[in-house]
């Protein structure tokens, strides 16, 4: 293969399309000829790679893109590579039959929302989280994918916020819209919305300092009760657990116990979300017994 040919497969993953070979100069007898040297192997239709091995996820999604091209990667498929199957968005004015493994979505304004530059191409993030959004199958999913891109800084809430306005139909806009808000206030993970929603906020629980850095301390709080002295630790192992995250848990613990003297108590989804009721009467004990002059009311779910 020519230079113009291997740069093509080195931006690209090792993938290309029958379409892009031609243009390079090829014709189908070039074509079978390299696939009966094993320099490339077939895909898709019409779609190769340049190795007679297991396909990555990269490639994979390449050759999904360019088996329907123009093409872009669509909802959790831009979002994050991995994952089956993979969802592909075009134009609504064309009609395209997918190949195997691949879901088709034909979306209005493709080009504008589209970034085709991109190794491989996708949808723009946003429009991708929206689409996930609309479509979770229960607010913690929700509530963890919009956290999860604005916490890795794929985007931000106000992007989110403006392909919203682009929008004249989206599904569940009131519920995205106020975990955003949330988001934005400092409540950045899914078991620490439903602790506003489910433990702090039905019960007039007092506001406590989100995502807090106290000073002269290199550890954030979750929910830090400054004025009595209480500091709520939310553990969502539940939902994502990896030896990273415990990691940092407990050398968090570690530092509360050597340079915090408050008194730190460590709440999960059994506490938040099966018993939020108990829960919220509890932390109210506790706070009170730290100088809080009020006291938890019942909610409709208290029994």
């Amino acid at each position: 293969m020519d230079d113009g040919i291997e740069g093509l497969l080195h931006r690209q993953d090792g993938v290309v399309s029958r379409k892009q070979l031609m243009d390079l100069g090829l014709g189908d007898p070039d074509i079978r000829r390299l696939i009966r040297r094993r320099s490339l192997a077939r895909i898709h239709q019409g779609v190769y790679v340049n190795h007679t091995g297991p396909v990555t996820d990269r490639q994979r999604a390449w050759a999904a893109v360019l088996s329907l091209w123009p093409a872009a990667l669509a909802r959790q498929s831009a979002i994050s590579l991995g994952g089956r199957p993979i969802h592909i968005a075009i134009s609504h004015t064309r009609f395209a039959a997918p190949p195997e493994g691949v879901v088709l979505h034909r979306v209005r304004g493709f080009e504008a929302k589209a970034l085709l530059n991109l190794s491989p191409p996708r949808m723009r993030v946003e429009e991708a989280v929206l689409d996930c959004a609309a479509e979770a199958k229960d607010e913690f999913e929700l509530v963890a994918l919009l956290s999860g891109v604005v916490g890795n800084r794929a985007t931000t809430v106000p992007r989110i916020r403006s392909a919203m306005t682009q929008r004249t139909r989206l599904a569940r806009r009131s519920l995205i819209d106020a975990v955003l808000t949330d988001i934005a206030e400092g409540t950045c993970s899914t078991l620490e919305r439903a602790y506003l929603h489910y433990v702090e906020r039905p019960h007039r629980l007092p506001r406590p300092k989100r995502q807090h850095r106290p000073e002269g301390l290199r550890v954030i709080r979750d929910a830090d009760y400054e004025d009595f002295g209480v500091v709520i630790e939310l553990d969502g192992r539940a939902f994502h657990d990896n030896a990273t995250a415990r990691d940092s848990d407990l050398e968090r613990d570690l530092d509360a116990r050597v340079h915090d003297v408050r008194e730190t108590i460590r709440l999960g989804w059994g506490q938040v979300v099966r018993r939020p009721c108990s829960t919220a009467v509890k932390v109210g004990a506790l706070l009170q017994r730290k100088g809080w002059r009020g006291r938890p009311t019942r909610c409709p779910r208290c029994s």
